[in-house]
């Protein structure tokens, strides 16, 4: 009972941190189930964005699932979904009604300017820290810029993105161009 306390605990704290969305999450949950709890490795945990991308819903909930079940079962993935989304209920619930109210005040729109640009911020730190685990050769770097290049000019899902580079990773190791 203390690990699945400790699981919605853990998936709660990270779940407070809304603003955002999913995205902005990643870097919290590589501190927390990475370097905090070691429940995951930095691979495992890129391994469970890339999976969680391709699923539905969102991202943070989908690897606070995967997490979950990998540390107790299916009780364990449960108690973790729950645990990251019970915060976004509490707030979400407290706050509809106040934003309708008070979003037209120039300090509150101020406010989520500010909260959107350090939201990048706290994203491109979390891709920094997954670049250092996933690119590892010459090979993940070119796989690296031809998903850059497709997101940022085709409107192609992400779906097709994670699994061209899974064909292209099996296809580099195939041919032996790639670690082992």
């Amino acid at each position: 009972m203390g690990e699945l306390l400790q699981l919605f605990l853990t998936f709660a704290k990270v779940g407070v941190m809304t603003f955002g969305g999913g995205m902005a999450m990643l870097p919290i949950l590589q501190r927390e189930v990475v370097e905090n709890r070691g429940w995951a490795t930095d691979e495992e945990l890129t391994d469970y964005f890339a999976i969680g991308q391709c699923t539905p819903g969102i991202i943070a909930v989908n690897t606070a699932t995967f997490i979950g079940q990998k540390q107790k079962g299916v009780l364990g993935g449960v108690v973790a979904t729950l645990g990251m989304v019970f915060p976004s209920l509490v707030i979400i619930t407290a706050l509809a009604g106040l934003i309708t109210n008070f979003s037209h005040l120039e300090w509150v729109q101020h406010a989520f300017a500010g909260i959107r640009v350090c939201v990048c911020v706290l994203i491109f730190n979390a891709v920094v820290k997954l670049w250092k685990s996933a690119v590892h050769d010459v090979w993940g770097g070119v796989i690296f810029a031809a998903v850059l290049a497709l997101t940022l000019f085709t409107p192609l899902s992400p779906i097709v993105f994670v699994l061209l580079a899974a064909l292209a990773g099996i296809l580099i190791q195939t041919l032996g161009g790639g670690r082992t």
